[in-house]
């Protein structure tokens, strides 16, 4: 899991700009931001760059998943 929509909702930036700078389809990206796929780490790392931050403000923790 990602949380690269909290993060664009955050810095108020959309995704198809972010779909232009990391040079991605709309549609590749809007996997990204609805967790129906995951970017590899070489993609996540460039979206962090892109975005400024830290790469580990992009993932969601597993410890902060609950397990049934």
């Amino acid at each position: 899991m990602n949380r690269i929509k909290e993060v664009l909702n955050e810095k108020g930036i959309k995704q198809t700009w972010l779909s232009s700078k990391l040079g991605k389809s709309y549609n590749m990206v809007n996997g990204y931001v609805q967790n129906r796929q995951q970017p590899r780490l070489e993609v996540l790392m460039d979206i962090a760059i892109i975005l400024d931050i830290d790469v580990r403000e992009l993932i969601v923790s597993n410890k902060a998943i609950k397990r049934g």
